[in-house]
């Protein structure tokens, strides 16, 4: 039984599918973690969602921002001007109500201790350590889950507050804990967070870090997956292995198998690519 961790899929249903069969991808014993935005931009979302969710617990979902936008569309809450045309066929599928039920109660970070990883969509604040960042995960999560999903929807957008403080309740806790596992990148040594920086390493104004660079960062002992960040590409540094290759960009769609004691060796699949590169 082998476990794989794969990058940002963004609807590249035909890539993720190639993917999968270049790993010999077992679906009756072999298990897939998927690090979020699992739609939005490419071609085929819905087929996206309703294949990884056919594989029940074989698969492991962390929600990505691209992922909350659509749950946030569906809700009727999503912030006006935001892109959300390629998500259409899924908001009209007959199956959409079990697809956005399924995608709802996905976790924003999953952590094995028997694999010895933890994976989210994008960051962690530095002054979270690994026990503080799954009780902000759960406290999402719960909302999300719950009868009150909408407003928790409607409140995330926003890039405030941008510093941890314990004293954060209510929507500005939860909308801040959203911005880390689903934005961000780069931050500066005190951990607040720069949300509008997107370009590759080096590119950024000299007062900021990328998250897993920060010094002091209390999660430095942990091993993490993410995505998220297609500029940076694959990376394999500070404990942290950055997988999203840009599939959608026509770069590469990456995966790896999760191993305690062996090193991860990536996987990248060559991609034609949907959308010319202009944000991401």
């Amino acid at each position: 039984m082998a476990t794989y961790a794969i990058g940002d899929i963004q609807g590249c249903y035909d890539d993720l599918r190639r993917l999968l069969d270049r790993l010999d991808f077992d679906p009756a014993c072999d298990k897939l973690w998927c690090a979020g935005d699992l739609v939005n931009r490419g071609p085929d979302s819905l087929r996206v969602l309703r294949f990884i969710r056919s594989l029940g617990d074989r698969a492991i979902v962390v929600l990505g921002n691209h992922d909350l936008h659509l749950l946030a569309l569906a809700a009727g809450c999503a912030r006006s001007g935001q892109d959300g045309g390629s998500l259409t066929e899924i908001l009209t599928a007959p199956d959409r109500d079990e697809l956005l039920d399924w995608l709802r109660h996905r976790p924003l970070m999953h952590h094995s201790r028997r694999k010895g990883f933890a994976m989210i969509h994008a960051g962690l604040p530095p002054q979270w350590d690994l026990t503080q960042a799954l009780a902000c995960a759960r406290e999402v999560e719960s909302l999300l889950r719950g009868p009150d999903h909408r407003a928790g929807l409607a409140a995330m957008y926003g890039d405030e507050p941008r510093r941890w403080s314990d004293e954060l309740t209510g929507f500005e806790r939860l909308r801040f804990s959203i911005n880390c596992f689903t934005r961000l990148r780069y931050c500066a040594a005190d951990g607040t967070l720069a949300l509008s920086e997107k370009g590759p390493v080096g590119t950024q104004p000299p007062a900021l870090w990328p998250w897993f660079e920060v010094p002091g960062r209390r999660t430095r002992h942990d091993r993490i997956l993410c995505g998220h960040w297609s500029t940076l590409g694959y990376r394999a540094g500070d404990n942290v292995w950055s997988l999203d290759t840009g599939c959608l960009w026509g770069g590469h769609l990456t995966a790896v198998r999760v191993r305690r004691k062996r090193p991860l060796v990536p996987v990248h699949l060559d991609c034609p690519g949907h959308v010319t590169p202009r944000h991401q």
